[in-house]
């Protein structure tokens, strides 16, 4: 078990707990062994405290291999009352859809089973981090932490390292595949940006100089 992870392990209970109890990979493990989940959420903001979560996608990858029979995508239910307002023109999901989705502890759990053992890959991670580090404390008594690789910093430094700085959106994920050759999807489904962001990280593995975990590791 890590050491930066021993607290909220203590206090971890159902699914985040045997997250927790899994063994994580190591920070020199070879990059064709690595196991990977890539992940992507949709939500009604951009701030954990004050908007929803409304939906996980997520996606493993192992070494150079995308399993999408491991892939998962769920809508998390809204509270009674709950309206996904002008967001709705981002995510596309309705009210009705919103109120047909799963409790949002089975929704995490099922994510958080998908996540054991492995390092979480997303694009501008922070948002994944802190949508799901919440619904983790909320639901299962303890903050997520795991080992994240984040396509949005390794172009960054990729970028830096080569004298072009980002402007603009030079670094959103549409932007960036486009300059790795990679093709064109609909942006802000969980599942298809997943999808996105594991193949932008392959596209990244063959092209920049990184052997080990700790080379892409952020």
């Amino acid at each position: 078990m890590w050491p930066f992870r021993s607290d909220p392990a203590r206090k971890a209970t159902g699914p985040l707990k045997a997250f927790y109890d899994a063994p994580a990979p190591d920070d020199r493990t070879p990059l064709e062994e690595l196991p990977l989940l890539a992940v992507d959420v949709e939500t009604t903001g951009m701030e954990p405290t004050k908007n929803q979560l409304v939906s996980i996608g997520w996606v493993p990858v192992t070494g150079t291999r995308v399993d999408l029979a491991g892939a998962g995508y769920v809508i998390l239910r809204g509270s009674e009352g709950f309206s996904v307002g002008s967001s709705a023109t981002i995510h596309h999901l309705t009210d009705d859809e919103i109120a047909r989705g799963m409790d949002h502890a089975e929704a995490v759990g099922h994510f958080l089973e998908a996540l054991r053992g492995r390092v979480m890959l997303a694009h501008f991670a922070a948002m994944e981090q802190g949508f799901l580090s919440l619904a983790c404390e909320r639901h299962f008594g303890a903050p997520l932490k795991v080992k994240t690789v984040d396509t949005f910093a390794i172009e960054r430094r990729h970028m830096e390292r080569m004298g072009t700085y980002p402007r603009g959106e030079d670094l959103r994920l549409a932007r960036v595949r486009a300059r790795y050759g990679l093709p064109s999807y609909r942006n802000h489904n969980a599942l298809t940006d997943a999808l996105a962001c594991a193949e932008q990280y392959l596209a990244h593995r063959a092209t920049l100089a990184v052997n080990t975990l700790k080379d892409v590791m952020s």
